[in-house]
């Protein structure tokens, strides 16, 4: 698993699509192997993108739960906390 995604389920609220489309940005840089693609893959990897954005959306806007997101402290808590 890639330790820079971070989970987007928390107790604030819904993540900002500013949030889902990054998260999956960094999932398809990681998938595809590459963090630029080239001008004749720039299509495909935008659509994967897209594609994952929306599905985990999707994902999280169907899940029910009876408690709030778990909180995990974020990394300069752990290491400050």
């Amino acid at each position: 698993m890639c330790r820079s995604i971070k989970q987007l389920r928390h107790p604030e609220g819904p993540p900002t699509d500013e949030e889902l489309q990054a998260a999956a940005l960094q999932f398809v840089r990681k998938v595809s192997g590459y963090r630029v693609p080239s001008r004749a893959n720039q299509e495909a990897f935008d659509d994967a993108v897209r594609a994952i954005a929306a599905s985990t959306r999707m994902l999280l806007d169907s899940l029910n739960t009876r408690s709030p997101s778990p909180t995990r402290p974020g990394p300069l808590e752990r290491v400050n906390g």
